[in-house]
């Protein structure tokens, strides 16, 4: 066990070391069993971060990521995530100018990560093999039924996992992979031309007959 963290610690430095003797565009980290971003990275590249476009911390075991990676970061143009153990993104992911790519499939997303929505470069969103879905049930403490008040029969609003009208505004996105989500009939209607983008889906599942 020591043996192999200390080969994925040793790997790690000799990448970090390789793009800032080479002034690399790009840092890849991926399968280096990160459980969260090693902090002395900040120190040992701030003299390159501004020039980094491209990092992949794909296949590691991260549960969550700081805003004080993606505002040391700010240049990116491409973020791989995919397969790690994240559910929401930082905030500040908003400040991530030129972003244009983001893959977070193979992670343990409920919900679409909202910050998202007001990257307006973003091109391509890659949430395959997730946990989204269409939106919330009411909450338990409310009947399945509805409520009544004035004689009127109503349900609570429903927090939206899939922010739909706010897709529709992202005038550069191309493509969304929500492929191997659980989701609704609510996001099965975004299709061109009421959107910009490609919504990439599983086939819906055939209703089990009685």
């Amino acid at each position: 066990m020591q043996k192999r963290m200390g080969e994925a610690v040793a790997r790690v430095a000799r990448k970090v070391n390789d793009t800032v003797e080479n002034k690399t565009d790009s840092l890849d980290l991926a399968n280096c069993k990160l459980m969260t971003f090693p902090v002395g990275i900040y120190k040992a590249m701030r003299s390159v971060t501004e020039g980094i476009h491209h990092i992949s911390l794909a296949n590691n075991e991260l549960k969550s990521l700081t805003g004080r990676f993606v505002t040391t970061f700010n240049q990116l143009r491409e973020l791989n995530l995919a397969g790690n153990y994240l559910h929401r993104l930082p905030e500040e992911v908003t400040s991530l100018l030129h972003l244009r790519v983001i893959n977070l499939s193979r992670n343990r997303f409920r919900r679409f990560p909202e910050p998202l929505a007001a990257v307006t470069t973003l091109e391509t969103i890659d949430l395959e093999e997730n946990e989204i879905v269409a939106a919330k049930e009411p909450a338990s403490r409310f009947s399945a039924a509805g409520l009544e008040e004035d004689g009127r029969r109503w349900w609570p609003p429903r927090d939206e996992e899939v922010p739909t009208e706010k897709l529709a505004t992202m005038a550069s996105l191309r493509s969304l992979n929500l492929r191997a989500n659980p989701v609704g009939p609510e996001v099965r209607l975004l299709v061109r031309p009421l959107v910009p983008f490609d919504l990439l889906l599983s086939p819906e599942e055939p209703v089990p007959k009685a």
